[in-house]
């Protein structure tokens, strides 16, 4: 088996089986695939849904794979030790894969030996337009990613978004998966638990990127709206706060003082839309810091 496509849902049936759609019709021989649906322990009725879609394509591998410890990290981990392709393609639940994804994420793995990880393209798909306020250094937070208009190296600080990320396997025979103190779980928006594994990655092999090997992904309605933004920014600071296991009472007192700063420059641009949107994402972000920090405290 050359390749596992591993989709993770939790309660998203009905876009978790159009991914799974997308998986199916590509142009890649499909007794060279593999793809695993791992149910992170969804309440609606994504078991019911997802058998039938097997039943319906029973000339390609599909497993359907209950994962009832919660987090978003768990279920990827569980999508490794399950896969048995020499690379594990990541699909978000509510992404599309174009039809030569598979093809194209694998001719870059087959470029050279030494590379553990590669990233494509992702395009959104905008449930309602999108809002003209969104400041243009924060469109990633969307999982948007236009990196290059061809096959390159991805280097530090820049990583695949893991709407679209693959792995070579045997990368996971040196290293750790994903942290699974990181990663959504349930409702929250936790995250970096990507950019921590790549961090580590890049230490042993390359990163690279792919504009060929895309997919699109769906920006939902409630996505658009400056509470779900300010929120994404705040868990963002909890994330890389907890990433960093960045820790003590004078880092703590620092993200305070910076915090305060915030606050007052976005007092100062009350009056522009744009500069206040920016300034009170700093805020939320460095709040989002603080408790990262804390939480790091209470561990001692």
């Amino acid at each position: 088996m050359k390749v596992t496509v591993a989709i993770c849902t939790y309660n998203r049936a009905h876009d978790a089986v159009e991914a799974i759609r997308s998986a199916i019709q590509q142009n890649y021989a499909s007794s060279d695939y593999e793809i695993i649906l791992i149910d992170n322990n969804s309440k609606d009725n994504t078991r019911e849904i997802v058998l039938q879609t097997i039943l319906q394509h029973e000339n390609h591998s599909i497993r359907y794979v209950l994962e009832e410890k919660q987090g978003l990290s768990v279920a990827r981990n569980r999508a490794i030790l399950e896969a048995r392709g020499e690379y594990i393609l990541f699909l978000d639940d509510d992404a599309f894969a174009c039809k030569d994804w598979i093809r194209q994420i694998v001719s870059v793995f087959e470029m050279n030996e030494n590379i553990g990880c590669v990233g494509g393209k992702i395009d959104p798909i905008w449930e309602v337009p999108e809002p003209m306020w969104i400041p243009p250094e924060n469109r990633s937070l969307f999982t948007i990613l236009d990196f290059a208009d061809e096959v390159t190296e991805m280097k530090s600080p820049y990583i695949p978004f893991g709407a679209n990320v693959a792995f070579r396997l045997s990368v996971f025979d040196q290293l750790a998966p994903f942290r699974e103190d990181l990663g959504r779980v349930g409702n929250n928006l936790l995250s970096s638990e990507e950019s921590e594994l790549i961090a580590r990655i890049r230490t042993k092999f390359k990163v690279y990127y792919t504009p060929y090997g895309a997919v699109q992904h769906k920006v939902a309605k409630e996505r658009t709206t400056k509470n779900w933004f300010l929120r994404r920014i705040y868990w963002q600071g909890v994330s890389d706060a907890i990433r960093d296991q960045d820790r003590g009472v004078v880092r703590t007192a620092k993200h305070g003082i910076k915090l305060a700063q915030g606050i007052t420059t976005s007092l100062i641009y009350i009056y522009n839309a744009d500069r206040f949107t920016r300034q009170l994402a700093k805020v939320c972000y460095r709040n989002g810091m603080i408790v990262g920090s804390l939480r790091q405290n209470s561990k001692g």
